[in-house]
């Protein structure tokens, strides 16, 4: 799907009320400090922007889950002071979201400067959309910009709603999501790898479906890889398995050898009697796992396999990781992965969640083309579908 949207610098900003939904969901410690400030630091370009053209800048964003309640853990307070910290420009705190605190605080903005609003979701009609929400949240600005790819796949009224009340562009940071993960799936540069993990099938089958029809080779590794050795007729002992979809594994593994591409599932496995982080590793061929074993991460064939797949690659989409990654013991295969994209030399797009966590531990991440903001987000983009967020951002 062709996402050509206009940006921040394509209208006019110059002294107005710009509205900016961010994604500021970050996690805190217990009493309340930021612990990773990487969201808010991905949104700078596109507040700097706005403030260096005179913009007066309305910032918004949901934190957590607070379910339409207000609740202090998931005020957006020390967001707006590290905000402050980082712009060098003090960013004012609303006490409210639509209310009379917000409203003023919006009123007397002036160009050039800098106001967040509280947690959008203390409302419920956030989450529902509601056109009067959204009109209310419109009414304190001129201009809305979409910033917040990780939101974007969800029509909220923050971040698709007030799109029908504003003229409405996309920041920095969802322009560079759109334009690197387009280009790949549009005109990658060949061979196009996908590797595609976590535990299950169900969470990928549209983007196993959608890759299909763009990759040269795509690999399973992760929980999901079980079902598909299941449907095939192998033991996989006490290993994850959805055992309704073992005929869709093997369609899947059908339409990727009708359509000439390579479908690599891992060649051996390493397991453990137990799901746990001292468990003894000890690995099998895949397929031929004992009855009261779990597979747990790949082996080490399996690495050399999935590695060399990944050396030649032009373009290499990743998704997931190879094993339980939160166990050193069984977090082999998910490093090794990594390694060899960080030295592919490819085009490579990390897809949020997960496998960026893992490329940030591994100290990988600035090896990385383009690491995806969003884990939901970027695996519906993946799948082809329109994301509410972004579909309602004018188009160029």
């Amino acid at each position: 799907m062709k996402y050509n949207k206009k940006s921040v610098e394509d209208i006019d900003v110059g002294c107005k009320k710009v509205i900016v939904r961010c994604d500021f969901n970050v996690p805190q410690d217990e009493n309340g400090n930021i612990t990773d400030d990487k969201r808010i630091v991905a949104a700078l370009d596109t507040i700097k922007y706005l403030l260096g053209r005179r913009a007066a800048v309305i910032l918004c964003s949901h934190l957590g889950r607070p379910k339409g309640e207000f609740k202090m853990k998931y005020s957006l307070e020390p967001v707006a002071k590290r905000l402050t910290e980082l712009l060098g420009v003090n960013v004012k705190m609303a006490d409210d979201v639509i209310g009379e605190s917000a409203k003023k605080l919006a009123a007397g903005l002036e160009p050039g400067e800098c106001m967040l609003l509280q947690n959008v979701r203390f409302h419920k009609e956030e989450e529902k959309n509601d056109p009067a929400f959204a009109k209310e949240l419109a009414s304190m600005a001129e201009i809305f910009v979409n910033d917040a790819f990780g939101t974007a796949h969800r029509a909220h009224a923050s971040t698709a709603g007030i799109a029908d009340y504003l003229p409405a562009v996309c920041g920095f940071l969802i322009q560079k999501e759109i334009s690197i993960m387009g280009k790949a799936l549009d005109d990658p540069k060949r061979p196009f790898v996908a590797i595609l993990g976590g535990a299950k099938v169900s969470d990928k089958i549209g983007v196993i479906n959608n890759l299909i029809e763009k990759c040269d080779t795509i690999i399973i590794g992760g929980g999901m890889a079980y079902t598909f050795m299941k449907a095939q007729g192998k033991k996989i002992g006490t290993s994850l398995c959805e055992e309704d979809k073992l005929d869709l594994a093997n369609e899947l593994v059908k339409k990727a050898a009708d359509k000439g591409v390579k479908l690599l599932l891992p060649v051996d496995t390493v397991c453990a009697d137990r799901f746990a982080a001292d468990a003894e590793p000890v690995t099998f061929t895949a397929g031929e796992i004992p009855d009261n074993m779990m597979g747990l991460d790949i082996g080490a064939k399996t690495v050399e396999l999935f590695s060399d797949a990944v050396k030649g690659a032009g373009t290499v989409i990743w998704n997931g990781p190879m094993g339980v990654f939160e166990f050193d013991a069984f977090a082999v295969g998910t490093k090794a992965v990594a390694k060899a994209i960080a030295e592919s030399g490819a085009v490579s797009i990390i897809g949020g969640g997960d496998s960026a966590a893992a490329v940030e531990k591994l100290g990988y991440a600035d090896k990385m083309t383009h690491i995806s903001t969003g884990g939901g987000a970027s695996l519906e983009f993946l799948e082809g579908l329109e994301l509410p967020g972004i579909a309602c951002l004018q188009d160029k």
